[in-house]
């Protein structure tokens, strides 16, 4: 969490980009997938700012967060880039992933049965279109396992049946999800 921030403050006020700390534990230089989502706060509602990860665990982590913290900040096309006196204003949240696993069922219509809202996470690839929902937003917009499937579908692009097509492969996974409680405050646990 500290290192996202920091990574963003510096790159915001000088352009540079910060190498992996020396020492760092070696649980954070696993290879893990991660997102770094941004929300400013206003009024004590959050508003998203910025959300960009690596599904797959293909880097240290730490690798990782600093990459993800740059493209939340700068590279989401829904927002234009944050300005360094936005910082005051966003809470950070990083949300570590458990590597993507093949959903597998005989039935498509099965899907909702082997998922659940409130522990995972989707990715839906058909052909050349991919979505990806984290595990906290059918959370905070009380999907049903169904809706989840749906939106997901609607993330990569597609109609929102296209999870029941014969072709379209679903992957689950877990994120162990922390976040600041206020804009530089106490980082916690999120749960879900």
């Amino acid at each position: 969490m500290k290192l996202a921030r920091q990574t963003v403050t510096e790159y915001l006020k000088t352009g540079k980009v910060l190498q992996v700390p020396k020492n760092v534990s070696s649980k954070l230089m696993e290879k893990c997938g991660v997102f770094v989502t941004l929300n400013t706060i206003k009024n004590q509602t959050k508003m998203l700012r910025g959300c960009i990860g690596i599904p797959s665990p293909i880097q240290p982590l730490t690798r990782a967060v600093i990459e993800t913290a740059i493209s939340a900040s700068t590279q989401d096309p829904r927002f234009p880039p944050v300005k360094l006196n936005e910082l005051d204003h966003i809470v950070f949240e990083v949300s570590v992933l458990t590597p993507p696993e093949l959903v597998k069922t005989d039935k498509p219509t099965d899907l909702p049965v082997k998922i659940q809202v409130g522990r995972d996470g989707l990715i839906l690839e058909h052909r050349y279109h991919k979505g990806l929902l984290l595990p906290q937003v059918p959370v905070e917009y009380r999907w049903s396992e169904e809706e989840f499937l749906c939106q997901t579908a609607m993330k990569a692009g597609l109609p929102p049946d296209a999870w029941l097509l014969k072709d379209t492969k679903i992957y689950r996974f877990q994120a162990i999800i922390f976040e600041e409680k206020i804009p530089k405050g106490e980082i916690v646990q999120k749960e879900i």
